[in-house]
């Protein structure tokens, strides 16, 4: 047994960790209960990908050795990669309380629960890498995410200047930059960090989705698509990059208008999360079910808890022009933006476990002064703050006994551009949403149906409806209608959105710093078939496209989710 863990240590420390798993699997046998051969066949396992047995071996290692810090950080490696966040999590959390200065642990535990939407949290975290190896590369983006999450991103960028001026190679430090670029519309910037973090990380060829949406590809790319496709047979890369990948290049082929090779690399991506991710329609149908059978206008006839107009939260399916509304109310010298806030997907899921027929009050005034409390802190000085979690349409309801001075902005459009925008983008692997398939179209009738419900229970007052279609079709008269809705005096530059100097931190980066466009109107007619998506298609759809369509469709220059 000796010999086969020397020799399998030989094979790790030359980098040759398939050449270690067949030498510590048999000294495995002979040793079930020895931790540190569990840990390292959990190590090679784990370095070749083969995901499902290194949690095993790593588990085993835990279980020998309650106290083994490296196991738990490993196992909470190897979890995160398998796309088990929370367990992860759980894992990160053990090793920083066996050993507080494991600062990666720190970090990546605050990684994600930031994706979780739990910022203060996550803060938390990156300041204990930060606190833990300050002169650690883990420890410098640990200070620099935490600015960031603060809001301070000229220090955010500075101490990742500081870092990449160590290390110009740092491919973490240089995806974060190019999102932080990006979303301040310094798309040039960006393009550079992101081609860097892919040369100097292969494994990160999902960089690619974030690079090529800083602007629109043209033949010239040509090399670039190359290297795009090169990087889906990279041995080893994870299902999350690729996803990411293959989103990156139909995005390349729709610039180019080869929409039907861009189809089949996002209904390659939606498959891959399909399969990573399944999204439980039935459920999901259930729950709404029951939201509308709670709320009923006897409800609402009791009144709520508080009357405070700050809060103006936009709502609606994502994709659907969220991001725009936000960016038009936030352009006005009143308006904060928040951006997307998880406080309502949280309060909601709580409440909806309590079982209760209604919220209590005193669960609704704790969460209104909840509430109050984050959006104070995003916009102290100002008269309104948004709130654009389009996921916020699920608890219309629940908001508006809890806060019904607030006004809930309801932004629809047509569902077969939405569904076709929603299948080319990627959304946090961590929130349960379908992008293709039946799935998705069984999930946009739940909407519906959700969504018509608050129409007919919720005053027109305070559930203002805006039509994408429309909005940008008209702009100044819907955009007044929407300002005066939420209660603020007319400001010239909410007509100006693309001037908003704020960070966009939706994948509608590139969009929003256009002009008011009308080039997203009717795409879907540029992708037939459709497939299961096709379904979604309304009456009149197929009768051939309209003047408007047709001056919308020649227009180009959106690309594939030209939308917001």
């Amino acid at each position: 047994m000796q010999a086969d863990v020397i020799r399998a240590r030989r094979f790790l420390r030359a980098g040759r960790p398939a050449d270690a798993i067949a030498p510590l699997r048999q000294a495995a046998l002979r040793a079930p209960q020895d931790a540190l051969i569990a840990h390292d066949l959990g190590l090679a396992l784990l370095e070749v990908g083969r995901l499902g047995e290194s949690i095993l071996a790593l588990q085993a290692a835990t279980l020998a050795n309650p106290g083994y810090a490296d196991a738990f950080f490993r196992l909470g490696i190897a979890l995160e990669k398998a796309g088990r966040a929370r367990e992860a999590i759980g894992a990160y959390d053990r090793a920083t309380a066996l050993r507080p200065g494991l600062t990666e642990a720190w970090y990546r535990a605050g990684a994600l629960v930031f994706g979780f939407g739990h910022r203060s949290e996550a803060i938390g975290c990156f300041r204990r890498a930060a606190s833990g190896g300050a002169k650690s590369s883990f420890g410098r983006l640990g200070a620099a995410r935490a600015l960031l999450a603060e809001g301070r991103d000229g220090e955010g960028e500075t101490q990742l200047r500081q870092l990449l001026a160590l290390d110009r190679s740092n491919a973490l430090a240089l995806d974060l930059l190019g999102n932080l670029l990006a979303e301040q519309g310094r798309f040039d910037e960006a393009w550079t960090c992101y081609e860097r973090a892919v040369a100097a990380a292969p494994l990160m060829a999902g960089s690619y989705y974030d690079m090529v949406r800083c602007r629109r590809l043209t033949q010239a790319d040509a090399p670039l698509r190359a290297r795009m496709r090169a990087a889906l047979q990279i041995p080893g890369l994870e299902p999350e990059q690729v996803l990411r990948l293959h989103l990156a290049l139909g995005k390349a082929a729709d610039d180019l208008a080869e929409y039907g090779e861009a189809m089949r690399h996002f209904d390659a991506a939606a498959e891959l999360r399909r399969r990573c991710s399944p999204f439980d329609v039935a459920a999901f149908a259930a729950q709404v079910d029951r939201l509308i059978a709670l709320f009923t206008p006897e409800v609402f006839a009791r009144g709520g808890s508080r009357e405070t107009p700050a809060p103006v939260l936009i709502l609606g399916m994502p994709r659907s022009g969220t991001t725009l509304l936000e960016q038009i109310l936030s352009s006005h010298p009143r308006v904060a933006a928040g951006g997307e806030l998880n406080f309502w997907n949280e309060r909601g899921i709580a409440w909806l476990q309590t079982r209760q027929a209604i919220p209590d009050p005193a669960f609704l005034d704790r969460a209104a002064d909840d509430y109050l409390a984050v959006l104070r802190a995003l916009g102290p000085e100002a008269a309104r703050v948004t709130d654009k979690m389009p996921f916020n349409f699920l608890w219309a309801g629940l908001i508006h006994l809890a806060l019904p001075g607030a006004t809930l902005v309801h932004c629809r459009r047509r569902a077969i551009d939405t569904a076709l925008s929603i299948h080319q983008t990627n959304f946090n692997r961590h929130v349960a949403f379908p992008t293709g398939g039946t799935e998705l179209v069984a999930y946009f009738r739940a909407y519906r149906r959700l969504t018509a419900h608050w129409r007919s229970v919720l005053s027109p007052a305070r559930y203002v409806e805006v039509e994408y279609e429309t909005l940008t079709a008209e702009p100044e008269a819907e955009i007044r209608r929407l300002v005066a809705s939420c209660g603020l005096a007319w400001d010239d530059a909410c007509l100006s959105p693309e001037r908003n100097a704020g960070r966009v931190r939706t994948p509608s980066r590139w969009q929003t710093r256009q002009p008011i466009y009308r080039t997203a109107v009717q795409r879907w007619r540029r992708y037939t078939p459709l497939g299961a998506l096709a379904e979604l298609l309304e009456a009149g759809d197929e009768d051939g496209p309209s003047a408007s369509s047709m001056d919308a469709g020649s227009q180009g220059g959106s690309g594939p989710d030209g939308d917001t």
